[in-house]
């Protein structure tokens, strides 16, 4: 077996290399999660003038170098008007965001000074030159790049955008995806009653759970449905899959089972790149590519990946190895977020010769809980947990260990 490490480099030096090379230009406005083709540069200085941080009065700090400095207020400069040069010995009434007038080189806030007859105000703490002004291109200078190509699209990265004037963005295609699952044993949710349930059915969980996490990716997502458990039907699938797809992705049908189709369909159909990787849970993951036939509209070869059908091994090698795909495809980073130094409030005195994704939770105290049943089978881990500790190969912890902890919120959304 693979160590993870490995796997992932694998996986992403062979998506890279299908790399999406179409690009669209989208209004900034629904660039949500989607991946910068082109760098954003700025052509404006950020902020374009010196401004005021505070509510208060703009002045010469000379003018009020000693307390309880009296100046006349000559003016009032609001948010986006500009005002006239200040004159010596004056001060102007100002409100945040309003630029510097020419001749103030600092700003009271309103709290330290009192209004005296007459319209003036009394200054009761001297200023120091600069106090409260932003200057102009602190943020951004003109001409830098902001946002550079490979930029997963977050809402703070869509306000830095806007901020520079960036209307439209140049960005990555939306993958496409086609997912399937496999097994006679699945069914629909709505498709047969609860009670009703035939002995050795399951509702199919996975086809909600990956749909869920290719969507919050920002991929285009074709759900094929489930394949029965025959090498034909599976075979099938994946030519149908690949003929519009950058990638295919499954579920179950990925172990050694007489019942498992998908490997020897997948290499009767294109090649096999990896399979099984030395992690718990998600061990039977396989990668590789499926041909497109002539008389498809695209050319070349579909990604695959085949997820363990176990509903916990699906959802962790989604958020580490599909996630590093679909970045790698997109030319986003395909590094896995850094792990979180925490303390475990729990003992894990059994580890597992692999390395370990354990579901846990940030407790009240400040340590991390651990969920009481790491089956790969038990899907309300990954509803109760917040994020996962990485354990290496054949590590115990005692409470009171510093733990490797990836927060769930870093790995689902890409």
């Amino acid at each position: 077996m693979l160590s993870l490490d490995e796997a992932l480099a694998r996986l992403a030096a062979g998506a890279s290399a299908a790399r999406i090379a179409e690009v669209e230009t989208v209004s900034t406005f629904d660039a949500l999660g989607r991946v910068l083709a082109a760098d954003v540069t700025s052509a404006i200085d950020v902020p374009p003038a010196d401004n005021t941080s505070m509510d208060g009065y703009a002045l010469r700090a000379a003018d009020a170098a000693t307390p309880d400095a009296v100046l006349p207020v000559v003016q009032r400069i609001a948010a986006g008007h500009v005002g006239e040069p200040l004159a010596p010995g004056s001060a102007a009434r100002i409100f945040t965001g309003a630029p510097i007038p020419p001749g103030a080189d600092a700003v009271v806030m309103q709290e330290l000074v009192d209004a005296v007859d007459g319209g003036g105000i009394r200054v009761r703490e001297a200023p120091r030159p600069g106090q409260w002004i932003r200057r102009r291109g602190e943020d951004v200078h003109a001409g830098a790049a902001v946002l550079a190509a490979g930029t997963r699209m977050t809402p703070q990265a869509l306000g830095l955008a806007a901020t520079v004037g960036a209307a439209t963005l140049v960005v990555v295609r939306r993958a496409r995806v086609a997912l399937f699952s496999t097994g006679d044993e699945l069914i629909m949710p709505g498709a047969v009653a609860p009670p009703d349930l035939p002995p050795g059915a399951i509702y199919n969980s996975n086809r909600y759970t990956l749909r869920g996490l290719l969507q919050a990716t920002g991929c285009e997502v074709s759900d094929l449905g489930i394949v029965p458990d025959r090498l034909d039907a599976t075979r099938d699938a994946l030519r149908e899959a690949a003929r519009a797809h950058d990638l295919i992705l499954t579920s179950g049908g990925v172990s050694v089972g007489e019942e498992d189709h998908i490997r020897p369909a997948v290499a009767a159909e294109g090649r096999v790149e990896l399979w099984q990787v030395a992690m718990k849970p998600g061990k039977p993951l396989a990668f590789g590519a499926v041909r497109r036939r002539a008389g498809d509209a695209r050319r070349g070869e579909a990604l695959f990946l085949g997820l363990p059908g176990n509903p916990v091994s699906s959802f962790v090698t989604f958020v580490l190895a599909v996630r590093t795909v679909l970045n790698a495809l997109q030319g986003a980073d395909t590094a896995l977020p850094a792990a979180l130094p925490m303390i475990a409030g729990f003992d894990w005195p059994k580890p597992d010769r692999r390395r370990e994704f354990l579901r846990v939770r940030l407790g009240g105290d400040g340590r991390l809980e651990l969920f009481g049943n790491q089956s790969s089978g038990v899907l309300t881990s990954v509803v109760w947990a917040d994020g996962i500790v990485d354990n290496p190969p054949g590590q115990a912890i005692r409470a009171g260990d510093r733990v490797r902890y990836l927060p769930l919120s870093t790995l689902v959304n890409g």
